[in-house]
């Protein structure tokens, strides 16, 4: 073999690297050019994303119940969601898995059973109607969970999923909860009677605004209703 064709051979050789490297550069050129990454995958979410803990779980809750309030069950989806939360979509799916998840959730945050239920308990039993009547008033009362209260509402009444969720949580986990601390006959029945009390009021209250129950006083719905729900709720 002669000088010239070991020569000629090398160019050969390092020019096919040079063209390897090059290639191989493209895509990290073509990323920077771009400033975008490949979307990843949906699932558990990147170690940034879960290193945000518990502020980020907040943030999409409070995200939610503005996203349902504004725009309803049907128009909100855990994309709007996360997008509102500044979260990646894997990251409402993670904590929640469905959409149906986060309406329940944001339900939750909004009723707060942990201080619903001792305020109602709390005291005689023979109090027992009147406490819950002016605890469910005054939530309902605050303007900053009205507002997610009636967009929960208006949800349940036109989406099946929506009133699911309203029904186990308001039912089994505040009403019949109350209930079974009295150790009274029909619970469930009870319970689903005094929800529809309560209800009506709030729809014709706050909803359909009819007066005169719209601009009554609190105190004066309260002193009014609480004898029939303490009838449905202690049997007495």
């Amino acid at each position: 073999m002669t000088e010239e064709t070991t020569e000629v051979g090398g160019a050969a050789t390092e020019e096919a690297s040079a063209a390897g490297k090059a290639s191989a550069e493209e895509p990290a050129a073509g990323k920077a050019a771009t400033g975008k990454t490949a979307p990843r995958r949906r699932g558990r979410p990147s170690r940034k994303a879960a290193a945000d803990g518990p502020d980020a779980r907040t943030r999409i809750l409070e995200a939610a119940r503005t996203e349902f309030a504004e725009r309803g069950y049907d128009k909100t989806s855990v994309r709007g969601i996360a997008k509102a939360a500044g979260v990646d979509a894997a990251l409402v799916h993670h904590y929640f898995g469905t959409k149906d998840g986060v309406f329940a959730a944001a339900v939750e945050l909004t009723f707060e059973p942990a201080l619903v239920l001792p305020a109602v308990l709390d005291g005689p039993p023979e109090g027992l109607g009147e406490r819950l009547a002016a605890f469910f008033l005054s939530v309902w009362e605050d303007p900053g969970t009205r507002t997610p209260l009636l967009a929960i509402l208006r949800s349940a009444v036109t989406h099946e999923a929506a009133a699911n969720v309203l029904r186990d949580f308001v039912l089994r986990r505040l009403l019949e909860r109350i209930a079974a601390e009295l150790d009274v006959p029909d619970p469930t029945l009870r319970a689903e009677l005094a929800a529809s009390h309560m209800l009506g009021i709030v729809m014709l209250r706050y909803v359909v605004r009819a007066e005169p129950l719209a601009s009554a006083d609190p105190a004066e719905i309260v002193a009014m209703v609480a004898p029939t729900l303490q009838r449905y709720v202690a049997g007495r």
